[in-house]
């Protein structure tokens, strides 16, 4: 198993954008959300999903740094919130994100 938490760990995005996805952990409702964010009718376990995201998000961040006009700004912060909230499932109550 892959250890999920030292590689959120490690991520470096912008303040700005790590806070919106913190702010919105809040609001995430896993039956109503995931299968949006990656696109899928299936349902998928914690931690093939914080897998996908994690692809999905690297994907998006090297789309942001190189500028690109098809960026979305909205799209990468519900990814980081699934991610961030799929990642506690997985964690369970150790992980914090703070």
């Amino acid at each position: 198993m892959t250890d999920f938490s030292s590689i959120l760990a490690e991520l470096r995005r912008p303040r700005l954008l790590i806070r919106a996805a913190r702010l919105g952990l809040s609001d995430y409702n896993r039956s109503r959300d995931l299968k949006r964010v990656v696109r899928s009718m299936e349902t998928m376990v914690p931690e093939r999903a914080v897998a996908f995201l994690l692809a999905a998000e690297a994907e998006m961040e090297e789309t942001r740094r190189a500028g690109a006009a098809h960026y979305s700004l909205v799209r990468h912060i519900e990814v980081l919130i699934a991610l961030l909230a799929e990642a506690r499932l997985l964690a369970g109550p150790r992980l914090s994100v703070t």
